[in-house]
């Protein structure tokens, strides 16, 4: 493999720090980017070029709080926003009562996309081994919850995905984070979009202990409404859907639902710069008061 040139942050965005969210910055500062994205070389095409270039400008919409500052309570962010299962922090209001401090954990997936034969943007994703305590079988993105020695949400993703499916983090060029999502267990969750630049780098060496199978779909088809459904859920009085997208590949069948399905609608939506054909039903819902360590949502 050629040697890949590395850059600091300012270098590889092109553009000042400054123009950052604090989330955003966090999950980007002091990540090395791997230059695998520039035109003519390690075999990027035009077309991941430009959706690098696109994807460096995109500033999420503010959220209410950020946990890296110190012990912020709720309710300093009355009238703002923050998410539920499979739903971004900036689209649902948070409780007006005064509710107990809420640090949640963090976590990090990584989107990573690349270039399908016939032009497609597609995505790797993971089935997660039956064998497994939560969430078994189900599908998801590559990641997990962030290590004290993780610099930031990148490290985090990109290590995860090493761990779990082999994906060398010299192969994949961070170019964003997308506004954190709130799993069903109450854990932050930072969206991290990365490109490889050719696929036939990538031999997939799945963790046989977290994961039972890699496969890739494409990005378009969480904005389509085609073997897609929804299910309508209640969370504190409130209702909002779920959405299960049904998928095949190479004779295996695959349901991609929840978080991983809110993660990947939003990304869609950015890439491609349009929304869903499908009503999202976002939760108008709240934060409970009291959150425990066994507190989750239905």
């Amino acid at each position: 493999m050629l040697p890949l040139i590395r850059r600091t942050l300012i270098s590889s965005l092109a553009f000042s720090s400054t123009s950052l969210s604090s989330p955003i910055a966090h999950s980007l500062s002091r990540f090395t980017f791997m230059d695998s994205c520039a035109p003519n070389n390690f075999g990027a095409s035009q077309k991941l070029v430009a959706l690098a270039q696109q994807l460096r400008q995109y500033k999420p919409p503010p959220i209410p709080f950020d946990d890296d500052n110190k012990e912020q309570k709720l309710e300093e962010s009355a009238g703002k926003l923050v998410s539920q299962l499979g739903f971004a922090e900036s689209v649902t209001p948070v409780a007006q009562q005064p509710p107990e401090r809420f640090r949640p954990k963090r976590a990090a997936v990584l989107i990573c996309l690349f270039e399908g034969d016939s032009g497609e943007f597609r995505v790797i994703l993971t089935k997660r081994s039956s064998k497994l305590s939560t969430h078994s079988g189900e599908v998801s993105l590559p990641g997990g919850k962030a290590d004290e020695t993780d610099a930031n949400d990148a490290e985090t993703a990109t290590r995860e995905a090493k761990e779990e499916i082999g994906l060398d983090p010299s192969l994949v060029n961070v170019v964003t984070c997308l506004e954190p999502f709130l799993s069903k267990h109450l854990l932050r969750v930072i969206p991290v979009i990365g490109i490889l630049s050719n696929k036939k780098d990538f031999n997939p060496s799945p963790n046989a202990a977290e994961v039972e199978a890699v496969f890739d779909a494409p990005l378009e088809m969480f904005l389509k409404d085609e073997n897609r459904r929804s299910e309508e859920r209640e969370w504190m009085g409130e209702k909002y859907l779920i959405h299960f997208f049904d998928y095949e590949m190479n004779d295996e069948k695959y349901q991609i639902w929840g978080l991983t399905a809110g993660v990947l609608i939003r990304a869609a939506s950015i890439v491609y710069q349009k929304p869903p054909a499908f009503l999202e039903q976002n939760p108008k819902t709240k934060v409970p008061r009291v959150v425990k360590k066994d507190t989750k949502m239905p």
